[in-house]
């Protein structure tokens, strides 16, 4: 059974002449004019998708030109000025203008194109395009890749055919932070709002790489994709400090950048419950705890605590393989260990991005 999966390609637009510099700009600016109740000139349809999805309008606030999938047209040309050409409806110009677009990755001719939006940034406009396309899910996966998901590594995978373990976050901890002392220092909301904004694109992109990463290591693989549950994950009373760290980091964002992309390779993605996955010894199944980044069980085990529920969870979605049958040819029981024991993460094939 094929599925329909979606994913933006974004597209900056290059090369424009004056002329239609002009028209993107005045289309933009009457968006702008429009939503704030005055008087405009605007395309029909723009002004149509204008009514349709910004209902409620922030003061100060810039909005998307949302552009209609019947009247945006997308074309390879292989011209000396770009790949790719976009038509945008604009009302100065009938039929729309044709725009030089570099997108982030190639538009192939089994893609069709969805609702898009027309952002402006520093002077420059980019082209958010939507793309849709039937994927076959992949139905021959013997292997699992573990998700487990915390504070300081914004992600731990473990792969049940690699043996390998892969710890993801370090920048992104270096960059929230810099960022946290950065807006303690400035005088106003208005300057903390203004570097709140470029943070997210850092941070977006830092995300972007992680789930690239490890949804390629699937594909290698030929493993579907365990996630823990995060449902309540910020329900604590740990303290303040604690609280602050857990509530910035975006887990949620993370999970859904790693959802649409094993999508769109046919990866399947399943979801078991994360509950005591971080007390639970990995090696014999019983309570331990975690101090500082290392969990300690009776049986003598000295684990990464991140790792620990990183295997936790593998071992909680053979379980659920053997009851439900994800793939024909998954194992119905997890591999021997080889990485344990994995005292004080040294272990030689732990990885951290």
């Amino acid at each position: 059974m094929t599925l329909n999966v979606k994913k933006t390609i974004k597209a900056k637009i290059v090369h424009l002449t004056k002329v239609k510099q002009r028209l993107l700009e005045e289309e933009y600016e009457n968006l702008q004019r429009f939503l704030r109740g005055e008087s405009a000139e605007l395309y029909s349809a723009n002004r149509q998708q204008a009514k349709r999805f910004y209902r409620k309008i922030k003061p100060y606030k810039e909005y998307p030109l949302s552009i209609r999938k019947d009247l945006l047209k997308v074309e390879r040309r292989n011209t000396k000025i770009a790949e790719y050409w976009a038509k945008i409806p604009v009302k100065g110009r009938r039929g729309g203008v044709w725009v030089a677009i570099k997108p982030h990755c190639p538009i192939t001719s089994d893609m069709k194109i969805c609702e898009s939006k027309l952002f402006k940034r520093n002077g420059d406009f980019y082209l958010h395009i939507i793309v849709q396309k039937e994927v076959e899910p992949k139905a021959d996966c013997d292997g699992i890749l573990a998700i487990d998901m915390g504070i300081h590594n914004v992600a731990v995978t473990v792969n049940s055919k690699t043996k390998e373990a892969r710890f993801y976050g370090k920048k992104l901890r270096a960059i929230r932070g810099h960022y946290f002392h950065l807006r303690r220092k400035l005088p106003n909301r208005k300057a903390a709002k203004k570097i709140g904004s470029h943070e997210k694109r850092i941070v977006n992109h830092e995300l972007h790489k992680i789930s690239k990463v490890i949804v390629q290591e699937a594909v290698e693989n030929n493993s579907i994709i365990v996630l823990g549950k995060i449902k309540g994950i910020r329900k604590n009373h740990k303290g303040r400090r604690f609280n602050r760290k857990l509530n910035s980091f975006p887990y949620y964002k993370l999970a859904s950048f790693i959802k649409y992309k094993a999508s769109w390779q046919g990866i399947p993605i399943l979801k078991v419950s994360e509950a005591y996955t971080s007390q639970t010894c990995s090696i014999c199944g019983e309570r331990g705890f975690r101090r500082n980044g290392l969990f300690k069980c009776s049986c003598g085990a000295e684990l990464n605590a991140d790792y620990n529920g990183a295997k936790n969870i593998m071992k909680r979605a053979f379980g659920l393989v053997s009851k439900v049958g994800a793939t024909a040819n998954l194992p119905r029981t997890p591999p021997t260990d080889s990485l344990n024991p994995m005292m004080r993460g040294e272990a030689s094939l732990l990885v951290e991005r």
